[in-house]
Order: structure tokens, then C-alpha cells, then sequence
């Protein structure tokens, strides 16, 4: 048999090795540029403030887009979300013979969990989507490049201001969701439920306590953070014209609303860790 013949042909499980491990270290070497643009941006923050190049105005635009963007779907996802938490965990009590514990079920669902969830969703889904479009939009036509060339940097002029109106609107919209998604689940309790609304808020109070309503602030800060840097990222990186975009903005979403299930469940479990559920 001729020595010099050709190498057989790749199996399937060798092929599907290979894909595996390509895929895995793009992954890795993505995670690793999106850590580096997320400790970036919060140094540049810093430095632009104490030199005072700050972009105020790019920031206060984008800012007031995302409440645009947010506000009304905010309203529109707190009130069915209370109503649900409400009615489900109302049936579930009601079986118990504990009507009065209904404010405080009802309370710490839509503190602790509705609240920032809904709030990463809407940002993922609004917030990123938009800033992944605009930042994809300008890399395509040359202009991130531009900026490069007249040495202005592209985190600083752009994703700085992007960064910082997340984080200033995302604990906003999370009170928003708060107040909406308790009133509701209020209305439906003492209207549907006859339950009186002195034990609603008696055990609402007894069971729900401040660091509650801390926790979910920072749940909110930290998801729009989370989904702000990967817009911003996956925008910069936009490839391939209006198709690349696309991709970008599609992906920025999926991995936004990825990370923020990721997130809230390691930051839930440490929570029930260390602040385990208690009555004030």
C-alpha cells in the first residue's frame, strides 16, 4: 500500500470535538473582552468625572431614550406580574387557612424577584437591543474607526455615557415596578380575595424589611450593568454590514436576558445564605 496516501477523512466525533473546542474558547476569549470593556468602562467613569470630560449631555440623551423606551412596558409587566403573584400564591395560602400572610408573600416576590428580573428583561430587551443597533451601526460604517484615527476612544465618547444611563435609570425603573406590581396585587387581594387590608399591610411590614429592597436595588444596578457592557461590546464588534448588526443586536439580547437568569439565581442563593428569610 502507497505510504504517501492521504489521511483519511475526519470522523463525526472528531469533528464535533473540534466544534466544541472552537466554541468554547471564542466563548472564553468573548467573556475575557467583555470583562475587560466592562472594568474599562467603570475606570474611564471615574477619570472622566475627576478630569471633567465627562459626557454629560450624551449621557442625560440616553438616559431620557431609555425612560422612553421603559417606562410604559415597565407599568404594562409590573401590574399582570403582581396580579399573578398575588393570585397564585393567594390560592396556595388561602388552602393553608393563612389569608393574612398573602401581603407578605405577595410583597417579597415582587421586591425580591419580579422587580429586578423585569427590569433586566425590559433593559435587555429595549436597552440593549437599541444601544447594540446604534454602536453595531456606527462600527459598519467606518465611524468607531474614525474616532480611532483622531485619537478619541470610543469607550470614553460612547460607551462611558451608555453605561452610566443604565445605571442611573435601572434602580428608577425598578421602584417604578415595585410600587406598580404591590399596588396590584393590593387591589386584587382585598378586592378578590377578601383579604383586609390592614393584615395586607400588617404582615407585609412584618416579613418584608428594608435590606429587601436593597437587595433588589443592587440586583437592578448589577442587571443593567451586566446588560449595557454586552450591548455595548457585542456593537463594537459588529461585523459584516447591515447582517453583522443584526446578529449583533440579537445576540446582545439573548446573552443579556442569559446572564441575568445566571446572575439572579448565584445572587439568590448567596442571599438566602447569609440574609436566610426572617421577621422583622
Amino acid at each position: 500500500m502507497d505510504s504517501d496516501a492521504p489521511n483519511a477523512a475526519p470522523t463525526a466525533t472528531q469533528i464535533a470535538r473540534k466544534n466544541l473546542t472552537d466554541t468554547t474558547q471564542s466563548s472564553l476569549r468573548t467573556f475575557g473582552r467583555v470583562v475587560d470593556l466592562g472594568l474599562e468602562s467603570a475606570r474611564g467613569t471615574v477619570s472622566d468625572i475627576v478630569a471633567g470630560k465627562f459626557q454629560w449631555h450624551e449621557m442625560l440623551r440616553q438616559a431620557w431614550y431609555l425612560v422612553t423606551v421603559t417606562a410604559i412596558p415597565a407599568v404594562l409587566m409590573a401590574v399582570p406580574f403582581g396580579v399573578v403573584v398575588s393570585v397564585q400564591v393567594g390560592n396556595l395560602i388561602h388552602q393553608l387557612g393563612a389569608d393574612s400572610l398573602i401581603g407578605a408573600a405577595g410583597g417579597l416576590g415582587v421586591i425580591q424577584q419580579g422587580a429586578p428580573i423585569a427590569t433586566g428583561l425590559l433593559l435587555g430587551g429595549a436597552g440593549a437591543s437599541a444601544i447594540a443597533a446604534d454602536l453595531g451601526a456606527r462600527t459598519v460604517r467606518e465611524e468607531i474607526d474614525a474616532l480611532r484615527t483622531m485619537g478619541i476612544s470610543p469607550v470614553h465618547r460612547l460607551v462611558i455615557p451608555r453605561v452610566t444611563a443604565m445605571m442611573l435609570i435601572a434602580p428608577l425603573l425598578n421602584v417604578l415596578i415595585i410600587f406598580v406590581g404591590i399596588v396590584a396585587g393590593y387591589a386584587v387581594a382585598i378586592g378578590a380575595q377578601n383579604v383586609t387590608p390592614g393584615s395586607y399591610w400588617a404582615t407585609f411590614g412584618s416579613f418584608t424589611v428594608l435590606t429587601d429592597v436593597w437587595i433588589s436595588m443592587i440586583k437592578a444596578v448589577l442587571f443593567g450593568f451586566i446588560v449595557v457592557i454586552v450591548a455595548c461590546q457585542r456593537g463594537l464588534e459588529a461585523r459584516g454590514g447591515p447582517r453583522g448588526v443584526a446578529d449583533g443586536v440579537n445576540a446582545a439580547v439573548v446573552l443579556s436576558v442569559a446572564s441575568i437568569i445566571v446572575v439572579n439565581l448565584v445572587i439568590t442563593q448567596v442571599v438566602a445564605m447569609f440574609l436566610p428569610l426572617r421577621v422583622a
